[in-house]
């Protein structure tokens, strides 16, 4: 026997611990016992965090949101003066290729995808972007925003 130990071997006193946070997750009323659920923010967090800024003449959509424990995504949505989305883009993403207008999910009328290697400034909390616009009408757009860590 190991002086010190008391015949038990490993360290960390057994199981108990892990069993006491399982109990705990399968009890929980959570859909995130271990924390990390989705927490409105303040619009402006949600798109510092993704090296942006709500656009002059931009009206929040929803809430915007915070989520994650390790990896975080951050979400905002916001409606804004159409003609001036590419240019807002362009503004906050001088290095960013240009929009995409086909093959954009949900039907967007323009698409963009960033990370640090295409046109994501240093610098910035979250590792990829994702940003999509939608024409609602000849004068307005619906801009949704997401950025989070990978």
């Amino acid at each position: 026997m190991v002086a010190g130990r008391g015949g038990h071997g490993g360290a960390g006193g057994g199981p108990a611990p892990f069993l006491v946070a399982f109990a705990g997750m399968v009890l929980s009323d959570s859909e995130y016992p271990l924390g990390g659920g989705p927490k409105t923010v303040p619009c402006t967090e949600a798109l510092s965090f993704g090296g942006a800024a709500l656009p002059d003449g931009a009206q929040q959509a929803r809430v915007c949101v915070e989520q994650g424990r390790q990896d975080v995504s951050c979400s905002a949505d916001f409606r804004m003066p159409r003609a001036g989305v590419l240019d807002w883009l362009h503004h906050t993403y001088p290095d960013a290729p240009a929009p995409e207008t086909e093959f954009c999910a949900d039907d967007a009328d323009l698409c963009l995808d960033l990370n640090h290697m295409k046109g994501l400034p240093e610098g910035v909390g979250a590792d990829a972007v994702q940003v999509s616009g939608v024409y609602e009408d000849s004068g307005t757009a619906l801009v949704g925003f997401a950025a989070f860590t990978t």
